[in-house]
């Protein structure tokens, strides 16, 4: 009986959890290609060590650094900028469209 709860539990869990997150990863690529290439190149890897990579962050990381650039908590001039137009689908498309690329390695 136990083992049911919780097999019932974690179903629903996996369900619920399909709902919430309704990311697209495309729209995601396309708003990457406008907004973020630039600096940190289409894939997030950025080509200059001016600029981090974000290809391969965890999707939670890249969301929360957006808003907090967006907000002011971190502050950065230029993120500002590019954060004040983004929209809470747009942070999350482009969250997905990153975590979803490899992080390139850097040759040493």
């Amino acid at each position: 009986m136990k083992n049911c709860l919780v097999a019932a539990i974690s179903g629903a869990m996996f369900l619920l959890s399909g709902q919430v997150i309704a990311a697209d990863i495309e729209a995601g690529k396309k708003k990457a290609e406008e907004v973020c290439s630039s600096c940190h190149g289409v894939d997030g890897n950025s080509p200059t060590p001016m600029f981090p990579k974000i290809g391969g962050q965890p999707r939670t990381y890249i969301v929360k650094a957006l808003k907090d650039y967006k907000a002011g908590v971190r502050k950065d001039p230029v993120m500002a900028g590019m954060t004040a137009a983004l929209s809470a689908e747009d942070i999350d498309n482009l969250a997905f469209y990153f975590s979803s690329q490899s992080v390139l390695k850097v040759k040493r």
